[in-house]
Parts: C-alpha cells; sequence; structure tokens
C-alpha cells in the first residue's frame, strides 16, 4: 500500500534581481515597472513513492531542494507542476519548536504545540509526564521557555510530535540539535515507531544513516538522479561529490 505518491512535481521561486532599499530606490523602481525576478527552479519533475511502514531516505548537495520536497509533501508549500498524494496522518518535523512561545510555561507550549499537530488538550494533558519524561526534563516543567536552552526546546517539540499517533513521519535533519545521546534516543524511538507501521520520509547529509536506518533512499539534485537501495544510491552521492573541485 502506497502512503505518499509524488508525481511530477516541480518547484519555483521568484529571486529579486535587484534590491530597492531607500525611499527613492522603491519609488525609481515603481516608476520603472518594479523589481526584476529571475525564476529559481528548487525542484524539476521529481517522481517517487513511498511504501506503508518504509523508511525512504533522500540525500543530495545543499541547494538540491530536500527541505523544499519535505515541504510539498507535509501540504507546507504547494507545487507549481505535478501532485502529490498523502494516505493517512502527516506529522512533519521540519523545524522543532516552531510555533513555541517563550514567555509561556513548558507545559502551556506542549499543549500548543500538540493542538497544532493535531491532539485534544486532554489527550496532551494524559500523555504530557511521558513527553516530560521522554525529554528528560522533569524538573523543568513550570519554569519558562525562554529559560531553556535551544536542544532542550528540540527535545520537548520531538517529544510531543512522537506523541502525536502519526502515520507518516517527514523529518528534516533537525535532530542534529542537542547531544549525542539523546539524538540517538531519537532515532531509536523512530524505529520503534516504524516497527509498529510507521512510515517515514527522512532527510538527512549522512551517507551512515541513509545506508544503516533506511530501506530505500533517492539522491536528489533538483531532479532524481538515483533511487533504490541505500548502498547503490549513497555510492552515487560519494561519485558525484568526488568529482566537485
Amino acid at each position: 500500500m502506497k502512503t505518499i505518491e509524488v508525481v511530477r512535481v516541480s518547484k519555483k521561486f521568484k529571486i529579486p534581481v535587484e534590491r530597492a532599499d531607500t525611499l527613492f530606490e522603491r519609488i525609481v523602481s515603481l516608476f520603472s515597472g518594479g523589481l526584476r525576478y529571475r525564476e529559481f527552479w528548487a525542484l524539476k519533475d521529481v517522481s517517487f513513492e513511498v511504501e506503508k511502514g518504509e523508511i525512504f531516505g533522500i540525500i543530495g548537495p545543499n541547494g538540491g531542494g530536500k527541505t523544499t520536497l519535505l515541504s510539498i509533501v507535509a501540504g507546507i508549500l504547494p507545487p507549481d507542476t505535478g501532485e502529490v498524494r498523502v494516505n493517512g496522518k502527516v506529522v512533519p518535523i521540519l523545524g522543532l519548536g516552531v510555533g513555541f512561545n517563550p514567555e509561556l510555561s513548558v507545559k502551556d507550549n506542549v499543549i500548543i504545540y500538540g493542538t497544532i499537530m493535531g491532539l485534544r488538550k486532554n489527550e496532551i494533558e494524559r500523555k504530557f509526564e511521558e513527553i516530560l519524561q521522554f525529554a528528560e526534563i522533569e524538573e523543568f516543567r513550570d519554569a519558562k521557555l525562554k529559560n531553556l536552552s535551544s536542544g532542550m526546546r528540540a527535545r520537548i517539540a520531538f517529544s510531543t510530535v512522537v506523541n502525536t499517533n502519526p502515520d507518516i513521519i517527514i523529518v528534516d535533519e533537525v535532530l542534529a540539535v542537542g547531544d549525542v545521546n539523546f539524538k540517538k534516543k531519537c532515532y531509536k524511538k523512530l524505529r520503534e515507531m516504524n516497527k509498529e507501521g510507521v512510515t517515514i520520509l527522512l532527510v538527512s547529509h549522512s551517507p551512515g544513516m541513509i545506508k544503516g536506518f533506511c530501506h530505500r533512499a533517492m539522491l536528489l539534485k533538483k531532479s532524481v538522479v538515483e533511487m533504490g537501495e541505500p548502498k547503490d544510491v549513497i555510492k552515487r552521492y560519494e561519485e558525484l561529490n568526488a568529482r566537485k573541485p
């Protein structure tokens, strides 16, 4: 059963060629027809499928369109052409802690973040202790979020996300935040969820992570360069890197 189908997806952005910083420059720009833009294609004609219960990895160079692709699959960005079909509840982990309010307490932020991710307030309150325990911050339950480090905030966000009962988790490489042991704990939790049937779409810059964690993989450089067994995809990725001056 396919949980994600991406069919010939392309995405472009408009980038200003010139800037208008001062009022005079803006007035001149207005009377001369406005700012000029150039088109930047982040993705071109990308197609792939992910089966239910699969861990599908994506690797590629910076600027290759990986995060843009995840944002489109998550429904955050629309494609300019093509189609995305997703079967199941999707939880994206693209920016841990986006939406947090530093002036509120840890508990208030967990409730808000969990609500954004689709949980009811009573569900969040029931799981609150479990969320704190996984994040290893029980003693900070009543602290204002602004008094916590960025790594601790990431722990809270990840712990909340994995308690939302998703069918599909979309993960950008945001788990680099925090200490090594907690990062290992996060990936262990993702693997446990996958064994329970959760599908995972993962972006990583680590060849070892793609080979050791994923069932299949794709090399993306705006378009699909290679797709299949992780070891074959990584071999192609390393060949491309070796050609760089």
